[in-house]
């Protein structure tokens, strides 16, 4: 059988609205059972076991716990009061300061869905009652969203590097640089649009007297430690003081303290449901993890890596044009597939490739993810776009036909990540 009909078959139950994981799993026993791959159902289940038996994934549902922490112990506000004192009075201070929420609330949950809920439940209402267009607002908050997954720590990072076998620290490193890009990409269509269509300079001056009722110093000293949240992860990692899965364990144990012991924001009953609620998140992204481990798995038996790299090769051997096709490919795959599983399946087919024309292991991972990343806000899947309709009543679709600017931005800096790999790679020192 022509390993595309694999796609085929996938294709099909995706658009049956059967979930990816299951879509994964199924399409693998189909392809067990109907090629001449030489392997039974117990390899199947026996790999997908293995598929998470790792020390390395144990940072997902330790990261995934420290972010709800975070979230349900109002850690966005401070971030957001804090940005708003910063940058508020600026033209586009106020969307600035959401963004900029978004890109430290990234560096404490890592993961997109549940930043565009922590940000947006808070600074949705706030940009409304200024008096910015709901559908700007909504789409912003969508998008910067997506910056969960590319500012360290991230999920896909985590399982890129599983996937791939490299570091990822290094990976949670070389991700800092392109997420500042891309916020600035995204404050910089804000400005434009902010200063073409206006804002009510009276209405931002009194919720900025508001927030700073009690004294700029007091909103500084309430945030601080939602701010020092970042630098211990990342600086524990870079240190070399711990590992990215023990520095998740330290984001747990430092989110439990400051919810409890400094916020008050946390008690028995909610800490319940945030376990919960954890657990429920978990389970779902280990599950997509372990049957694309699979799929991957049957598609190199298949030597589907193979096949694809000596099409793309023969097509072309220039780098850029081979580097634009696998971005397109990237591209369009989150638009129907779950970011997670797309890296699982993807990484061993394209890696071989990219590192055949000399990109580096660590760059091609961060490329992968800001390109899974955008499928976040493009239907038919983007979640980011389910999230925040939640937050408005706007339909997914006009949520993401008023995102199209801040895509544009977002692919803009895509662009530059990829063909700079400087931008990357200058903090991991390669």
């Amino acid at each position: 059988m022509n390993p595309l009909m694999i796609f085929v078959v996938l294709f099909l139950l995706l658009l049956i609205t059967i979930p990816i994981a299951t879509s994964l799993g199924l399409t693998s026993v189909f392809t067990v059972m109907f090629t001449d791959v030489h392997v039974d159902i117990d390899y199947v289940v026996r790999s997908m076991a293995a598929a998470i038996d790792s020390y390395t994934l144990l940072a997902i549902p330790m990261f995934i716990f420290a972010g709800n922490l975070m979230a349900k112990g109002g850690i966005s506000e401070r971030l957001f009061n804090i940005f708003i004192v910063l940058v508020g009075k600026r033209t586009g201070g106020i969307p600035t300061a959401a963004i900029l929420t978004c890109l430290f609330f990234g560096a404490i949950s890592g993961s997109a869905p549940a930043t565009v809920a922590a940000v947006g439940a808070m600074a949705i209402p706030t940009l409304l009652k200024l008096g910015y267009d709901k559908g700007f607002s909504t789409a912003m908050v969508a998008t910067a969203g997506g910056l969960g997954v590319i500012i360290p720590p991230s999920i896909p990072y985590i399982v890129y590097g599983t996937s791939a076998g490299v570091s990822v620290g290094d990976l949670f490193i070389a991700g800092i640089l392109p997420g500042i890009l891309i916020a600035v990409c995204l404050i910089g269509y804000s400005y434009y649009y902010c200063k073409t269509r206006g804002e009510d300079k009276e209405r931002i001056l009194t919720v900025y007297n508001e927030i700073t009722g009690k004294g700029i110093f007091n909103v500084f000293i309430k945030g601080f430690w939602a701010l020092l949240t970042p630098v211990i992860i990342l600086g524990g990692i870079y240190s070399g003081i711990v590992t990215p899965t023990e520095a998740s364990v330290v984001a747990v144990i430092y989110s439990y303290i400051v919810s409890v012991f400094i916020y008050h924001t946390i008690n028995i009953h909610n800490f319940v449901q945030i376990t919960v609620e954890s657990v429920k998140t978990t389970v779902p992204i280990l599950f997509v993890v372990a049957v694309a481990t699979v799929f991957g798995k049957v598609l190199t038996l298949l030597q589907f890596p193979q096949t694809v790299s000596s099409a793309m090769i023969s097509l072309t051997e220039n780098p850029v044009i081979i580097l634009l096709i696998i971005l397109l490919i990237l591209i369009v795959v989150g638009m129907f597939m779950e970011t997670l599983a797309g890296i699982v399946i993807l990484t061993p087919i394209f890696l071989p490739i990219v590192t055949q024309i000399g990109y580096d292991p660590i760059h091609f991972g961060v490329i992968m993810v800001v390109a899974l990343a955008i499928g976040f806000v493009t239907p038919p899947v983007g979640m980011n776009l389910f999230v925040a309709s939640s937050l408005t009543g706007l339909s997914v679709l006009e949520v993401g036909r008023r995102a199209i600017p801040f895509i544009i931005a977002f692919l803009f800096a895509l662009l530059l990540i990829t063909y700079i790999p400087q931008i990357s790679l200058i903090l991991v020192g390669k």
